[in-house]
Order: C-alpha cells, then structure tokens, then sequence
C-alpha cells in the first residue's frame, strides 16, 4: 500500500511538471513577477523616506478613528466647555515635480461644535508642506450645518472662501488655529498619513508576494515529490 501510495505521489508531481512544461512562459512571469514584489517590499522596508521631515504633534487631539482598511483618519478634541472640533484627513494625489519631503498635499475637513448651538461650523481645508516652515493649512470654504446630513446639493454652502475680506479670511484662520489646527498638527498630519500610506503599500504588495508565492511553491513541491 505504501509502494502504491508512493507512486501514485509521483504521477501527480509527473503531471504537474509536464502543465509546467506545456505553460513555460506564464510560469516564468509568475517568477518573475515575485521577484519583483520581494524587491520592492526590500526596498520600501529599508527605506526611511521621511526622515528629514518635521513629525509634528497630536496636541491635545486624539485619534478617533484610523481603519487600515479606509483611506481617512479622524482626530477629536474636546474642550471643558463641551466644544469639540474634529478633523478628517486625507491625502491628495502626489505632485512628484515639487521639491519637498512629502509628494502629497492632504485634504482636511475640520468641524467644531458648541453646546450651545446645534450647528456644526465646518472648514474645508488643504494641508501643504512648506520647505522652510513645515506645513501650513489654507481654507477652501467655510460653512454652518444644521446637522452632519443636513448639507444638500440644493442648499446655500455661503460664498466662496477666497471672496471673503482679508481680514475676516485671517481671523478666521487665528480662530482655527486656537482651536488647535497649527503647524505642529498640520507637520503631524502629513507625516502620519504618508507613513500610513507607505504600510498600507507594503501590506498591499505583501499579499501579491502571497500570491504568487504560491506557484513557486506548487513548483518546488512538485519536485521534491519526485526525489
């Protein structure tokens, strides 16, 4: 029975050999294709890409929300006086023609809240990296909700940000920053999520290493099932 076992072992690596065979050039860009992934994820593990960048701080903010599985992340922050500001980020596309750490600006939602008021003030705003200061933020548009679902196509979002007075458009800004949108959080930001954009690339390329490690391995057993 083990004599019949034992050959029954070797028609099947036989015939899987000879798929090989009758498939030389897929097989071989399978290998090649591993080869590869283990390079880049070599490549992107020994590689400090920010290593030069000003990391920032949380401040008082604290991660509420941050899935490896979503592109955005959600700090809160609360005040004794029941406000609350909280800020949604999330990378744009790279710009790899400027000459700066980070490729990327981040897109920014910062809303804040007061007990007293059941709307919800919120800024939409972008974070860029500035070579000789860090980071700054600029506000794209400015506007009250009644509730988080209450803002439709239809409805008034107030004029556009860049039209307002240049002094409003300042004290605007200095109230963000109170509230704790400065440049150590905005530093913060960028770092965070280009870091959090390479370990999702590494985790991404790791599962195609996964995959295709599975030919080299069908073909490994094979042989080994002849010896």
């Amino acid at each position: 029975m083990m004599l019949l076992g034992r050959v029954r072992e070797v028609k099947q690596s036989v015939a899987h050999l000879r798929h090989l065979c009758h498939n030389p050039q897929k097989h071989l860009q399978d290998l090649e294709l591993l080869k590869c992934f283990k390079s880049e994820i070599q490549f992107e593990l020994s590689s400090n890409h920010f290593q030069n960048a000003q990391t920032g701080s949380l401040g008082d903010f604290v991660v509420e929300s941050d899935s490896p599985s979503s592109k955005d992340v959600v700090f809160r922050r609360k005040f004794d006086s029941g406000e609350e500001v909280a800020v949604s980020a999330i990378l744009g596309p790279p710009n790899y023609e400027k000459d700066t750490v980070f490729p990327r600006d981040a897109f920014m939602k910062v809303c804040l809240t007061k007990p007293a008021l059941s709307s919800i003030l919120q800024f939409d705003c972008g974070v860029h990296e500035e070579t000789d200061k860090g980071s700054d933020f600029d506000i794209y548009n400015a506007y009250y909700l009644r509730s988080p679902t209450f803002l439709k196509p239809s409805n008034y979002r107030g004029p556009l940000f860049s039209t307002l007075d240049n002094e409003l458009q300042h004290a605007l800004k200095g109230y963000l920053i109170v509230k704790g949108i400065d440049i150590s959080l905005t530093n913060f930001l960028l770092h965070y999520l280009h870091k959090r954009e390479q370990e999702q690339y590494v985790n991404w390329l790791k599962k195609g290493e996964a995959a295709f490690e599975a030919t080299e391995g069908s073909l490994r057993q094979s042989i080994e099932g002849l010896q």
